[in-house]
């Protein structure tokens, strides 16, 4: 169930709309939207992944009149979203042409190409910057200067075509230690225009699970693995990089991938995460394979999509005694505008029930009290 703004006094309402707009701008200070689009790359990709929107300007808006609340800044997003017409259908993306940006194993130490560490808070120091006090645009612009003359003194030409890296679970294929996948060529369900259902499918719940909110997905992915769950996983890869997108000529439709038009990149974060588990073969015989769970994320957004594919494996492996395997459980609560709507109605007017509680409480009492004075 989702919950929106309600009426009240017209004027009431004006008023604290105004204080709103005064509490922004009492220091007298205005966010330009492209510094926030350039600044809080991490937000701004939160912010698209679970709004299902992917523009980094109207993320940027969004936090700007949210005042950098996360789920005030989805919630207005999403709504935004639903007012868009459909005009394509992109084809299915194939992530092996993804132009990598950062590209890591934690189960292989060498991989075709190489780990590609890429930009990643992982090796920072986590010590507060405070050189970020005195930073300035002439500054950052010598610094960028000598970056980027130096990455082309260093890399004059590259030596790998970072469009076409090899998958690592491939080679655990080609071993016959991980099963093929079959490709599904079924209608996905879109969630954005029809109610979730149970049991879902897989795309409903891949869907979720992309759009879920960020800490709510971290919270249950590491619930799974302090033991409320059976996954006990590792990264197989993880890619951030940009992925082309392209749609078929409106016009005529082909299955020549030449017909298709390209209409820019997105960038992706993709995480294939294996996970060894015990299946019974022939006569009662056991054996040790590898599954794998996947997650897909908006923008450069790691630890939620680890997450994802934690759940993904377990809500589909799961029996469901578990909470975290229970896809109806993990599904409905890791999505941030129906959970903080819902918490949220909780400060509208309630009046009517709680007075019809409070009548039953004083009864209550005045039946007990007049019992005390009988005896």
């Amino acid at each position: 169930m989702g919950y929106v703004a309600v009426k009240g006094g017209t004027s009431a309402i004006q008023e604290s709309l105004k204080r709103i707009y005064y509490e922004r701008i009492k220091h007298n200070t205005v966010l330009d939207i492209d510094k926030i689009e350039g600044g809080m790359r991490g937000l701004i990709d939160q912010i698209m992944s679970e709004s299902s929107l992917y523009s980094e300007t109207l993320a940027a808006i969004a936090i700007k009149q949210a005042e950098g609340n996360p789920e005030e800044a989805v919630f207005l997003l999403r709504a935004f979203r639903s007012t868009l017409p459909r005009k394509h259908y992109s084809r299915a993306v194939i992530s092996e042409n993804m132009r990598v940006e950062r590209r890591i194993s934690a189960s292989f130490k060498d991989i075709p190409g190489g780990q590609i560490l890429g930009a990643s808070m992982d090796y920072s120091h986590r010590l507060l910057d405070f050189d970020l006090l005195e930073e300035t645009e002439a500054g950052i612009k010598a610094w960028l200067n000598s970056f980027e003359q130096k990455e082309k003194a260093d890399n004059p030409v590259e030596d790998t075509d970072l469009s076409r890296l090899p998958k690592v679970l491939n080679y655990l294929r080609r071993e016959g230690l991980i099963a093929d996948c079959s490709i599904d060529t079924r209608e996905p369900d879109d969630v954005t225009r029809m109610s979730l259902t149970f049991p879902a499918s897989r795309s409903q719940k891949l869907q979720i699970l992309t759009r879920g909110q960020t800490g709510a997905v971290i919270s249950m992915a590491y619930a799974v693995i302090r033991g409320y769950g059976s996954v006990h996983p590792t990264v197989g890869e993880l890619r951030v990089g940009q992925q082309p997108i392209y749609i078929d000529n409106p016009l005529q439709q082909s299955e020549d991938e030449d017909e298709a038009y390209y209409i820019g990149d997105i960038k992706l974060t993709e995480v294939e995460m294996l996970t060894p588990v015990t299946v019974e073969k022939d006569r009662g015989k056991k054996e040790l394979v590898f599954e794998f769970g996947y997650g897909l994320c908006y923008g450069q957004n790691e630890s939620k999509a680890i997450a994802m594919s934690i759940l993904d494996k377990s809500i589909e492996k799961g029996d469901g005694i578990l909470p975290t395997q229970n896809e109806e459980f993990v599904l409905y609560h890791i999505d941030s505008v129906e959970s903080s709507g819902f918490i949220s109605h909780l400060k509208l007017p309630h009046y009517v029930t709680f007075q019809s509680k409070l009548n039953d409480v004083r009864k209550t009492k005045q039946v007990k009290a007049m019992g005390k004075e009988e005896v």
